[in-house]
């Protein structure tokens, strides 16, 4: 793909961008937190036993009424394809009078039942879960940028990084502007979501050091990195478009269960073609231009 327009020499306005949609994302996880779901909370378990079988999908359009359809249902017992009498319900935590309410919708839209059981349930990833894979994220990032600045330089490292932080605060904005539950299928998106953004990252660096082996004088470090985006750039449009058809298809047909998992994918995933190519590159041009005039400035001064 040939050259369009100069991505670099546009970069501040790249910056500008990024800085205006994540600020109030940033405003929303200060004021209003998060809507962490039963993994981080713990809940109310529901061991019900229905007088006929009845499957996951019924139970949970009964309970979409009480904004519960992302509880995890899961059917025990004797099983006759999708259907099961015993079914297991684990939902937020429920006051007596909302689980009464939510048993009486049960019996009118399901099936009646008898309560085999009724407890509390403790949170499946707890605070110290959690610390754990905030540190495993952290270290990940540490042996990412020695083995960039090994590969690539130091430079480059911390600004394939800076794109990492941006997809992931940009994700974590959205779930808090919209209040949309956190729960562990959110995590494995955030993990997806780094794996994803660093790699198309590595590409265009990968790019720019092949073009730095035979970069001219006359060539300023912009045009070059410019030439380097474009000449991936159909890979990247190719790559991150054949990722999104099939996410936005298991956000569209994956069920409940799976929508809020999808669509950190499909925000972080777009966050990273973006800043794969309108933050990582310009924040290592920026940087590199930088260091430039100040060793001139110095030689000036020693001359």
């Amino acid at each position: 793909m040939t050259m369009k327009f100069d991505i670099i020499g546009k970069r501040y306005w790249w910056f500008l961008f990024s800085a205006l949609i994540i600020i109030p994302g940033l405003i929303s996880m200060a004021v209003q937190g998060f809507n962490l779901g039963i993994d981080f909370t713990g809940g109310t378990l529901l061991d019900l036993k229905f007088d006929r079988p009845v499957s996951v999908h019924e139970v949970r359009e009964a309970l979409k009424e009480h904004q519960l359809e992302n509880s995890t249902i899961q059917l025990a017992g004797i099983n006759q394809g999708d259907k099961a009498q015993n079914v297991f319900i684990r939902t937020r935590v429920l006051t007596e009078e909302e689980r009464k309410t939510v048993a009486n919708d049960l019996r009118t839209k399901v099936s009646q039942f008898d309560v085999l059981r009724v407890e509390k349930v403790g949170a499946t990833i707890g605070a110290e879960l959690t610390r754990q894979a905030i540190i495993a994220l952290v270290v990940s990032w540490i042996l990412m940028i020695i083995y960039i600045t090994w590969r690539f330089e130091f430079k480059f490292a911390v600004s394939g990084i800076a794109a990492l932080v941006h997809d992931i605060v940009l994700v974590l904005g959205v779930f808090s502007l919209l209040q949309k539950e956190i729960d562990a299928t959110f995590v494995a998106a955030i993990l997806t979501i780094v794996g994803y953004s660093i790699n198309d990252t590595i590409v265009i660096f990968d790019r720019i050091r092949e073009n730095l082996k035979t970069h001219r004088k006359s060539e300023t470090f912009s045009n070059l990195v410019n030439r380097s985006i474009w000449q991936v750039m159909t890979r990247s449009i190719y790559t991150v478009l054949t990722v999104l058809m099939a996410t936005a298809a298991l956000y569209w047909f994956g069920g409940e269960t799976t929508k809020n998992f999808s669509l950190a994918l499909l925000i972080g995933i777009s966050s990273g073609c973006y800043s794969s190519i309108f933050n990582a590159s310009p924040i290592w041009v920026t940087w590199k231009e930088y260091a430039d005039r100040r060793r001139l400035q110095a030689k000036t001064k020693g001359a």
